[in-house]
């Protein structure tokens, strides 16, 4: 059993450094440094509660659901992260990332951004829903390219969020709107 786990980090390390090669290409690396930050914390809480603060009653709920979103999901990706305690992957590139958050599993822009994509289909027209799920998906992979974490970080990750998103999309909808 010990064996099979190995081998399967094995191949998620591999998997995850040839992922890392297409930032050798420099215009690639700056794309996935866009991204890998585009899912931050502070750039959605910020934006989010701009909404609350300045928007129209509508656009104030729907921030207010998705704020809520984002603190539910921060809260259990840092308890499965200070739980498993696996570190990142070497590498130079987001020293804000490891100094301040040392764990890598699950990714925590993972689950927030696919928690997002996945409750804004509750708030907003399927198109909406649509883009913000490859946005998601190209964060994810971004956040790989970069070297902060390893694919099965983003795939754990983006399975919290999406489970954390259809049970807040049930939820908080009713509540708020």
């Amino acid at each position: 059993m010990r064996e099979n786990f190995n081998r399967i980090l094995q191949l998620d390390a591999r998997l995850s450094t040839g992922l890392r090669s297409i930032v050798k290409i420099a215009w690639l690396r700056q794309v996935c440094a866009i991204l890998a930050h585009s899912g931050d914390s502070w750039f959605w809480f910020g934006g989010l509660l701009l909404a609350v603060i300045l928007g129209t009653p509508p656009w104030r709920s729907r921030a207010l659901i998705l704020i809520i979103g984002i603190l539910i999901t921060a809260g259990l990706t840092m308890a499965a992260k200070f739980t498993i305690r696996r570190q990142r992957p070497p590498g130079d590139w987001g020293g804000v990332y490891r100094n301040i958050d040392p764990h890598s599993f699950p990714s925590g822009h993972a689950s927030r951004v696919s928690m997002l994509a996945v409750l804004s289909a509750f708030l907003f027209p399927a198109w909406v829903a649509l883009l913000l799920l490859i946005w998601a998906l190209m964060v994810a992979l971004a956040r790989v390219a970069m070297g902060v974490h390893y694919l099965s970080d983003i795939i754990a990750g983006g399975i919290l969020g999406l489970v954390i998103g259809l049970l807040a999309g049930q939820v908080l909808p009713p509540l708020f709107l």
